[in-house]
């Protein structure tokens, strides 16, 4: 919608420009935004405040050289009028929207070429392989697949990365649960660790363990056969909890990899090189002052054992090294202070830290009945995502995490969740597509033939109704474009309610198929586009579009 109002806006500014009436030699970007009252029209812009420093003339004055020069050999403005302080208001004309609705049916509609093929890696999951992935681990699932997938539909090439966190003290303690759970199971009493993983699940790894091997491996240390018996049945049971929701990736990082070629020793050296490094009681620290960190952080413990930071500045190095124009990684809000730190000291080190962005999600809440459900993956309180797929389905479980901004706490309802109503926002989006499909179906069987724009009389379609489903029907590749700039998929979705809302009212006020030949074949284009729309926004969410419900 927006791209066609822009080119009027741009060919009256450069014949401004050219006519001597602007001073200008470059124009600034044409934002356009959908003022909340009506009343001011159908899109804003701001351009004339933009340029006022440089054409040192009042925003007002410059908005009403603008509006002179706009040149609609088309048609496709009502009128265009000057607000406050300097805002260009334009309400657009029926033919406008005629043209947005015919595009529909087009093979491309939809396509916006905003990444110009660049190269982009999404690092997002990332769960360490201690136990099977719980909801929490979801909202990063499906949030980290929604933003691959909007990039993707906008011209980047994507690459999804899991990074696999094997090293590290949280590692040795699943080895010596499991361990621990083996050794009871030749009837030794052994002391469980403080801080180990007591899921059932362990205990299943120290079964499989003892069938296979008896007590041959009483001897054996938790780092050895333990550990990585461990490691490999939980992530085997995270990839099929991928699988079932729709979730793959192009490539896996082993953390162990990164002590194994000596990235982390050479990145400690290179700190060490330029000063941010420094010994302390025993311990290495990385120097907070000239990072602008406000205190030093531990790369090294007195143990010996490297802090999560120093592992993620060397993964990042060798992320930044691989050639793409931009890292996102989909990280919990308990990151975000560790993360910086990567990138400040990244930054230290001159590298080219604007190409990482980091998607902070906030946590979710489980309730029941109004009660939270408790979650603890150590003590084995929680509710996996293979729990939750199970009782309310990957479509639910995919769009509900997806109903809140990222950086906004997410109450996942499970009473709502498994609603079939109007009540239940998946099921509300998915009945409009189904509904439009019934309708399709209708009319094959009374004998019309499939709905098409240039024998649809689209000027019909005049009721307050049909012109709110239509103006929302134009905002698709706007809002798709903007969610991917932002890496917002939230937005998808809000619009898909937005739009399922204004078409089940239009369907409920207003006959479909009717006597009325033009009528019928402009409504039926109509919700056939509808269903075209609801269907293209729900994969981008990777959530299905059934035909009946």
């Amino acid at each position: 919608m927006k791209k066609r109002l822009e080119e009027l806006l741009q060919h009256a500014l450069l014949k401004a420009i050219k006519g001597g009436a602007l001073k200008s030699h470059s124009l600034p970007p044409l934002f356009f935004e959908i003022p909340k009252d009506p009343s001011f029209g159908d899109l804003a812009s701001t351009v004339a405040l933009a340029l006022a420093r440089q054409e040192r003339s009042a925003p007002r004055a410059i908005a009403e050289l603008i509006v002179q020069h706009i040149e609609d050999p088309n048609g496709l403005l009502a009128s265009a009028d000057i607000a406050g302080p300097g805002y260009i208001n334009f309400h657009l004309s029926s033919r406008f929207w005629e043209h947005c609705l015919a595009e529909i049916e087009g093979n491309d509609f939809g396509a916006v070429d905003l990444g110009n093929g660049r190269k982009v890696l999404v690092e997002f999951v990332s769960a360490n392989p201690t136990g099977p992935l719980t909801v929490g681990h979801g909202r990063n699932a499906v949030l980290g697949d929604a933003i691959a997938r909007l990039l993707e539909s906008t011209g980047h090439r994507v690459e999804r990365e899991y990074y696999f966190n094997n090293a590290g003290r949280q590692m040795m303690l699943l080895g010596e649960s499991v361990r621990v759970r083996y050794l009871e199971l030749l009837d030794e009493s052994v002391e469980f660790p403080d801080e180990g993983y007591r899921g059932e699940y362990i205990i299943e790894i120290a079964r499989a363990l003892h069938a296979e091997h008896g007590d041959s491996l009483r001897q054996e240390p938790a780092k050895g056969r333990f550990k990585q018996a461990a490691e490999r049945a939980i992530f085997a049971d995270i990839e099929a909890t991928l699988a079932r929701m729709g979730i793959h990736f192009d490539s896996y990082f082993n953390e162990d990899s990164l002590y194994a070629g000596g990235q982390i020793t050479a990145i400690l050296d290179e700190l060490r090189r330029h000063a941010l490094a420094f010994d302390h009681e025993g311990a290495v620290w990385l120097r907070g002052e000239p990072l602008g960190l406000g205190k030093d952080r531990v790369l090294v413990k007195s143990s010996g054992e490297p802090a999560y930071r120093l592992p993620d500045i060397a993964y990042h190095k060798q992320k930044l090294g691989r050639g793409f124009d931009l890292l996102i990684d989909v990280l919990g809000a308990d990151h975000i202070a560790e993360h910086e730190d990567v990138r400040s000291a990244l930054r230290a080190l001159q590298f080219d830290v604007d190409k990482i962005k980091a998607v902070i999600y906030q946590f979710v809440t489980l309730t029941r009945g109004g009660v939270q459900v408790k979650m603890s993956t150590r003590r084995a309180e929680y509710v996996t995502v293979d729990e939750l797929l199970d009782e309310v389905g990957r479509d639910v479980v995919r769009f509900f995490f997806l109903t809140r901004k990222a950086d906004s706490h997410l109450e996942f309802d499970l009473d709502l969740a498994k609603k079939q109503s109007a009540d239940n926002p998946v099921f509300y989006v998915q009945y409009a597509h189904a509904r439009v499909c019934s309708l399709l179906r209708q009319a094959a069987e009374a004998g019309i033939p499939p709905p098409g724009a240039a024998a649809a009389h689209l000027a019909t379609l005049t009721a307050p109704e049909e012109v709110a489903v239509v103006k929302l029907l134009a905002q698709y590749t706007d809002t798709v474009e903007d969610a991917a700039r932002a890496l917002e998929p939230h937005r998808v979705v809000f619009y898909l309610i937005d739009l399922a809302s204004e078409f089940h009212r239009f369907y409920n006020r207003h006959r479909v198929i009717t006597e009325d030949p033009a009528r019928t074949a402009a409504r039926l284009y109509l919700a056939s586009a509808v269903g075209k729309v609801v269907k293209m926004g729900l994969k981008l969410l990777g959530v299905s579009a059934p035909e009946k419900m």
